[in-house]
């Protein structure tokens, strides 16, 4: 009889985790909504944290993987988000390839842009991004000291929560952001569990593509958004093992409802995305442990008999930085032109998004160039792959690369590593919709990435 098996994917080897808090002063300005009154944090919802993971095939410590999921919301600068990202390599002493700073994309968190210092509250921002800077060091260094060795295995499931939010205005031709009940969503929920060497979770990490949009411009109050929730019911259920949240490709989804000022409402979102991470940690089987056809048993109808037996997990641990040139449209405005279009500006609606517009001109070159060079990063953790980019990706990524490569776990993650632009789909181009004018990038510029991780998934694969 021929070897039928189930297995999922999995790494064996050291892992380690760790946890800081990272919530800011209340009075620090924390203005991400073009249409807020305020432009302070009047209070705090539910703290903002930062969790580390460490990866590694042994005890030496040499050469680890280390992912961090901060509860904040998008970089504005370069600068600032490489200050944090190159004190965590130094203290490592690791290659830029091997660390993956991710943010859960809060919308309801503090500015990490220095260059606020001039709003109200923006005088709190430099000293808050220090401490996010230490907490990151130590939380990473913590990671990798206490390493020990465990099992990574991961099984997927599903959420209803996440929906389309490219909704055509019935009043006006174009597309607004909002939920669109009658256009399909990626409901995908990937979940990685980290058992020690008794079978206890250690860590859990929950992928899931759903923009954190519940709180939006009616809030003053420092929140992780429906992360905060879904965090609490997946470590009241798994003995306090920390839960790291990573933001899927969610360019165009977000919950059903949204952009509120209730918390409860944010909570609602959260323990539905708990509860369903929950179940699929329920569903899978015991650590180190995968499923073998043994034949038919025949009953009242011929019945497929499977046995548990142990699984050799694999210990392969690689790290790929991929460098790729993203065309730009051609008819971009330069930074001295956006800068006049903001001193002419009086809406406050208008200013922020022209505030925006001049960051992002100046990230991605402020020159008049073709293209952008920027990076993704490939890690292979066992059979499992993680893709991440510093862009919003459509989920047309990640629904792609999991389409091509069946069979094993790939968590895609945006937002990681910087924040710059959206990458939506080519067809879309041409409509007037905010994911499509924000970003620079030119039509193909997600279908470039999709190729590109592709390729270098099937060389990683190879090896």
């Amino acid at each position: 009889m021929s070897a039928l098996i189930y297995a999922p994917s999995g790494f064996a080897g050291h892992i380690g985790v760790a946890r800081r808090d990272i919530t800011p002063p209340i009075g620090i300005y924390n203005r991400n909504w073009g249409a807020a009154a305020g432009e302070v944090a009047t209070g705090i919802h539910r703290p903002l944290t930062l969790t580390a993971l460490a990866l590694m095939r042994d005890a030496s410590g040499a050469q680890p993987l280390v992912l961090l999921s901060l509860d904040l919301g998008w970089w504005r600068t370069r600068e600032d988000e490489w200050e944090v990202r190159s004190a965590i390599l130094d203290a490592l002493g690791v290659a830029e390839r091997r660390v993956l700073l991710h943010l859960t994309h809060t919308h309801a968190g503090p500015s990490i842009c220095r260059a606020d210092a001039d709003r109200p509250g923006g005088h709190l921002i430099g000293p808050y991004l220090d401490h996010v800077r230490a907490m990151c060091v130590e939380a990473a260094r913590e990671a990798v000291q206490r390493a020990a060795p465990a099992v990574l295995e991961w099984a997927y499931g599903t959420c209803a929560l996440a929906r389309n939010r490219d909704l055509p205005d019935p009043d006006a031709n174009r597309i607004v952001c909002g939920f669109n009940p009658h256009a399909p969503a990626d409901d995908t929920l990937l979940i990685g569990r980290v058992a020690g060497a008794g079978g206890e979770i250690r860590a859990t990490l929950v992928n899931y593509a759903m923009h954190p949009v519940t709180l939006a411009w009616q809030n003053a109050l420092i929140s992780p958004d429906f992360v905060g929730a879904m965090r609490e019911v997946v470590e009241a259920h798994t003995d306090s093992a920390p839960c790291l949240f990573l933001q899927g490709a969610s360019g165009e989804l977000a919950p059903m409802e949204a952009y509120t000022g209730d918390a409860d409402i944010a909570d609602k979102n959260g323990r539905g995305l708990g509860f369903a991470a929950l179940s699929v940690l329920a569903g899978m089987l015991p650590p180190g442990q995968r499923l073998r056809y043994t034949g038919v048993v025949e009953s009242g109808a011929p019945l497929a008999a499977w046995t548990r037996e142990p699984a050799a997990l694999s210990t392969h641990l690689s790290a790929r930085m991929l460098a790729i040139e993203i065309p730009l449209k051609p008819d971009l405005p330069s930074t001295a032109e956006i800068a006049a279009q903001l001193a002419a500006a009086n809406e406050p609606f208008m200013i922020e998004r022209l505030r925006r517009q001049h960051r992002l001109r100046r990230a991605i070159g402020a020159g008049d160039h073709p293209s952008s060079p920027s990076s993704i990063w490939l890690w292979r953790v066992g059979d499992a792959l993680l893709i991440a980019t510093p862009n919003e990706a459509y989920s047309h990524l990640q629904i792609e690369l999991r389409r091509r490569f069946p069979g094993r776990a790939i968590a895609v993650l945006n937002i990681t590593n910087g924040s710059y632009a959206y990458l939506p789909p080519r067809e879309m181009y041409g409509r007037d919709q905010y994911q499509v004018w924000q970003t620079p990038y030119a039509a193909g510029c997600l279908e470039r990435v999709i190729a590109t991780c592709s390729s270098a998934i099937a060389e990683m694969l190879s090896e």
